[in-house]
């Protein structure tokens, strides 16, 4: 055996060698089969919390809501027959999902950059602004998040883990000023009792509870005065969630809202739920909402 034959049998085994180690290590790379599963067990799960018009139970047991009615749209798109819907409190939503007892969110979540540290969003489905409950006859003369700042003794209901608490601490507001509740309801019973001076929710909620008259011994402060622009230019955007792993799932799910959102079922649910042309998501892209 010549020298030159020595080399190209040593180099076409290294050769061999490389793609051997090259098949195995893709064969030991975890697929995502977010979608297929899915599509194969004919079933998806997803999570909600109650709070209206996002998400809550009809009279009739149904679940329903602005982000389960637009779910709907988006998997019967995807060809998947069945959802299971699973109830949680908003805070634990993320959790459910990161502990996979649940493939997506729909709840009216807000995209924040703190939440996509742990999941991923869809594109936008909605933008809304803020309001606030307070008092029947607003006896605080509180018409915005920054009259809350200007007295520290003022205390203000949040849904845990709500966007609006992280614009009210942008806004300056104390720790102490804030009392963590589960659900509107409780945010509502809490300044109906006088253990919360003021509820601050999304518009779209403040204004079903207004038209189903769910404001008890509330009322919409008005006229409220929008948090400053530059603190809220990339905030108030919902979108579903899924865990970021599941990126099948998620490029599907996408394509298919995409659709959705064009067509007039999407702007039937919108109109339906109380959110007017103007709580649509525009051309926003997550991304942007993310890194600007």
């Amino acid at each position: 055996m010549t020298k030159r034959t020595s080399v190209i049998i040593i180099t076409a085994a290294g050769l061999a060698l490389c793609v051997a180690a090259l098949l195995g290590l893709r064969q030991s790379m975890p697929t995502d089969d977010s979608l297929t599963r899915l599509t194969k067990a004919g079933s998806i799960r997803i999570g909600y919390a109650v709070e209206a018009p996002h998400a809550f139970i009809d009279p009739n047991g149904k679940v329903t809501g602005q982000s389960p009615e637009v779910a709907r749209l988006v998997v019967a798109r995807l060809g998947i027959p069945r959802i299971e819907w699973r109830l949680a409190e908003f805070s634990k939503l993320i959790t459910e999902l990161e502990q996979d007892r649940i493939d997506v969110i729909a709840a009216g979540m807000f995209i924040t950059r703190q939440r996509a540290q742990h999941v991923a969003f869809s594109e936008p489905i909605f933008h809304v602004s803020q309001g606030m409950l307070v008092a029947r006859g607003n006896p605080r003369r509180l018409f915005s998040y920054e009259s809350l700042r200007a007295n520290p003794k003022l205390r203000v209901a949040v849904l845990s883990g709500a966007v609006e608490q992280q614009l009210l601490r942008r806004i300056g507001l104390l720790e102490t000023q804030f009392i963590e509740v589960p659900d509107a309801l409780t945010g509502r019973v809490a300044v109906e009792t006088d253990r919360a001076d003021a509820l601050a929710l999304s518009s779209p909620s403040i204004v079903w509870m207004s038209s189903h008259e769910e404001l008890g011994k509330t009322e919409r402060a008005e006229p409220f005065t929008q948090p400053d622009a530059s603190l809220t230019r990339h905030s108030g955007y919902g979108a579903f969630t899924f865990r970021r792993e599941d990126k099948a799932l998620a490029k599907a799910w996408n394509n298919a809202q995409h659709g959705a959102l064009s067509g007039q079922d999407f702007k039937e649910i919108m109109s339906s739920y109380g959110f007017l042309p103007g709580d649509y998501p525009g051309d926003a892209t997550t991304r942007e909402i993310l890194t600007k």
